[in-house]
């Protein structure tokens, strides 16, 4: 155990156990803060293990738990209040000790400034490069009142279409405009889930991702001002640009079903398209030993369409392996009319829905969840009938919108969708918009694999305009959708705009009629080094752009 003390009333450690409780009493500590959430390994005690051997040993016991990368506003000033009225000094910990060095660090820079909050965690050996990023200064909105290029949204989308971009143009300005200083690897999200990856293995710093001589103005866009060629962001900076590119991704729409949001990490219910979550999706799998699994799909269109009864597949993957599957009761209710929206693959899915025993509801569309009862309320979509179904775990895709910001704009078509051309990604009224990702209009799967082909079209396309070419690339609709059936085994799809078939990958890996090993090796193994060294670094393996 080593303890970094940052100042005279705190210091932070990693992991501690009961036994070391004596040496921290004896050290002059009174009051002891764990940072982290309970179940993230198995060697580890539990909060209320470590609150009972606190009081034992005359030490005071809070449990803030922070999940890696989120530290939201409420506590974070619980922290700081527990820290200024303590009578004696305080020890925080979490697993290394760098959550709860975030906590002090967050929490001060306000009162300190961020460059004595980095100092002090320099010289206690805390700084690390994630929280360096975390306090450098936001770069002022004001060094870029006038870009060529401005992109919306630091996701997969922008960051990857500023690589490309960049490529192509060294003498573009190009900023992106995020508030998030975290990037999440969300196809991982699902192995998170089933237990795969962990929670660590899916978020990194968003400062060192986005590409070197492009700006990044930590703020969110509030409005857009398309007849001045400007955007408006939440802090009342005004951007101007000659261009802007729109990445700003999916609002997942919580609210929709009534009593969701307040059900969501407690009662069994869950969702794997949440970070903060999936890690409880996987603890529920576990201890499920008998009752009802049900797991939803909403009406499309969807975020990675797949990942719903991805949940499904793992989950009743582990029970089977944990010899439990024949004592739950699975079921899937899906408000479209099929498993998948390509038939290619049903026939494959449907053998492993047959396998696992699992019931499939189709055009039933979740409204209501009664966390504390453990009740889900389903309306058929076509006789409008209310069916309640009981639940031991509750595994929810939510609806989903394009971004407020934007549905509010006039960018949007009746859908509420940004309205672009489905092959040049270029807007359809403004001509110098450009968009990608999960907010467009395109009928194309919204899926990471979708954007590693749309970023190059997005970049080629806006050099071409630029240059007064007339005759653009184009993207032809390209998804890929690894649907993970089980632990260790793939149902790789790949399609286009209509559901016609686009398979890269050799039939080895890519063999629609069957799950393949291959397949798991490209999905566990392969993709997240592609997509963080490949896709956000603008190299277009495979992904370049064809002539429109």
């Amino acid at each position: 155990m080593q303890i970094n003390a940052l100042n005279d009333q705190l210091a932070v450690s990693g992991q501690i156990v009961p036994s070391d409780l004596a040496d921290i009493r004896a050290a002059g500590y009174g009051v002891v803060i764990n940072n982290r959430p309970d179940g993230e390994s198995a060697d580890q005690p539990s909060a209320e293990t470590m609150r009972a051997a606190c009081e034992a040993a005359g030490l005071a016991f809070h449990h803030l738990p922070v999940q890696p990368g989120r530290f939201d506003d409420a506590l974070l000033a619980e922290f700081r209040t527990i820290v200024d009225t303590a009578a004696a000094p305080v020890l925080a910990y979490c697993r290394t000790g760098n959550r709860s060095a975030t906590c002090w660090a967050l929490s001060m820079a306000p009162v300190l400034g961020s460059d004595k909050v980095a100092n002090v965690l320099r010289d206690a050996g805390m700084l690390s490069d994630n929280l360096a990023q975390t306090l450098a200064p936001a770069p002022s909105s004001a060094a870029a009142k006038d870009v060529d290029v401005l992109i919306v949204g630091g996701g997969a989308g922008g960051i990857s279409v500023a690589a490309s971009l960049r490529k192509r143009r060294r003498d573009l300005r190009i900023a992106i405009v995020e508030p998030r200083t975290e990037h999440y690897y969300q196809p991982g999200f699902t192995l998170v889930g089933g237990g795969v990856f962990r929670q660590a293995d899916t978020v990194r710093a968003m400062g060192p991702l986005i590409p070197r001589s492009v700006e990044w103005l930590r703020d969110a866009v509030y409005s857009f001002d398309l007849a001045g060629n400007a955007v408006i962001t939440a802090s009342g900076q005004r951007v101007g640009y000659r261009y802007l590119v729109l990445s700003p991704g999916i609002k997942l729409d919580w609210s929709a079903i009534d009593g969701l949001e307040e059900s969501l990490g407690r009662n069994g219910v869950t969702s794997n398209y949440r970070f903060d979550l999936a890690p409880y999706t996987w603890q529920q799998v576990q201890n499920l030993r008998e009752g009802r699994a049900v797991f939803t799909q909403p009406p499309m269109p969807i975020k990675c369409a797949g990942a719903p009864q991805k949940a499904m597949y793992l989950s009743c993957d582990a029970w089977r392996r944990a010899g439990v599957l024949g004592d739950i009761q699975v079921d899937f209710y899906n408000a479209g009319a099929a498993l998948f929206g390509v038939a290619d693959y049903v026939p494959a899915l449907e053998r492993y829905v047959q396998s696992y025993g699992a019931h499939l509801h189709f055009q039933h569309n979740l409204t209501a969840v009664d966390g504390a009862a453990r009740k889900a309320t389903f309306r058929n979509v076509e006789t409008g009938e209310m069916h309640v179904q009981p639940f031991d775990l509750l595994h929810v895709c939510p609806p989903q919108t394009a971004p407020d910001f934007v549905r509010e704009s006039e960018l949007v078509d009746a859908a509420g969708w940004i309205d672009v051309d489905q092959a040049s990604l270029r807007h359809r009224r403004f001509a110098n918009v450009f968009a990608l990702g999960d907010a467009i209009s395109a009928p194309n799967a919204k899926t990471a694999a979708a954007v590693r082909k749309q970023a190059p079209v997005v970049a080629e396309n806006l050099c071409r305009v630029m240059a007064g070419n007339a005759s653009l690339v184009a993207y032809d609709g390209y998804g890929s959708c690894p649907l993970t059936v089980e632990r260790g085994k793939v149902v790789l799809a790949e399609f286009g705009y209509g559901g016609r078939l686009q398979p890269t990958a050799p039939k080895w890996v890519n063999d629609g009629t069957r799950a393949t090993r291959a397949g798991w090796l490209l999905k566990a193994k392969l993709l997240p080094p592609i997509y963080y060294d490949l896709m956000l670094k603008g190299r277009e393996w495979l992904a370049a752009p064809a002539n429109h």
